[in-house]
């Protein structure tokens, strides 16, 4: 059982590095083909930073929860995230070096989606949907199901704000490649959404409003 479950993973992991590299090579070839390249305050260099310290905080998270339950389907749920958040992460990071552009800005998280000026900050919270580090040390603190339920409620709350800025990056980012994996990132945080809403309630528990 042990062996088929290691062979699991190590398919998985290897068609997330094909995934990987097929995009970054479609980035690079719609930058090859006389497209232009997005600009430092573009929405597309905009949503590359800050999405990848969204996805950040989300494989952190996923890593918290999965020392502090036992429980197999929460902690493939955690895994799942994290492996998923953490590769989009490096196409991000990836897509800003082919680029040449910084991976920070001095300009507020969100700017590039006229949110610059938003109560951001705040015990750690950057952008939309983000834990607290309070939150973060309170998951820590937590183990069983007390810890897979506020793991849940926190990440619902992730992929909300995940899906508003991925919705923005639709709408307003130029590269193709990117557009589409903004809409995927919200097309699969929905599932996922719905997903956690039925595991919270069957620990008698429902995402926070």
């Amino acid at each position: 059982m042990r062996r088929q479950h290691i062979g699991w993973v190590a398919g998985a992991a290897a068609a997330v590095l094909v995934a990987a590299g097929a995009i970054t090579y479609a980035v690079a070839e719609d930058g090859g083909s006389g497209a232009r390249t997005p600009g430092a305050e573009s929405a597309d260099a905009g949503f590359a930073r800050d999405m990848a310290v969204h996805h950040q905080q989300a494989v952190e998270m996923s890593y918290i929860v999965r020392d502090r339950t036992k429980n197999v389907e929460v902690r493939r749920l955690a895994y799942d995230i994290a492996q998923t958040q953490a590769n989009q992460r490096g196409m991000l990071l990836g897509w800003l070096d082919l680029w040449e552009l910084p991976k920070v800005s001095a300009e507020p998280p969100m700017t590039w989606m006229g949110m610059g000026d938003m109560a951001s900050g705040k015990d750690g919270a950057l952008m939309p949907g983000m834990a607290t580090n309070t939150e973060l040390k309170k998951l820590q603190s937590l183990s069983g199901k007390q810890a897979e339920v506020l793991y849940l409620q926190l990440m619902t709350a992730h992929h909300k704000g995940g899906i508003h800025m991925a919705e923005g990056c639709v709408a307003k980012c130029t590269v193709g490649v990117e557009k589409r994996l903004a809409q995927g990132m919200v097309d699969a945080q929905q599932s996922e959404i719905q997903l956690m809403a039925d595991m919270l309630k069957k620990r008698g528990a429902q995402p926070r409003s």
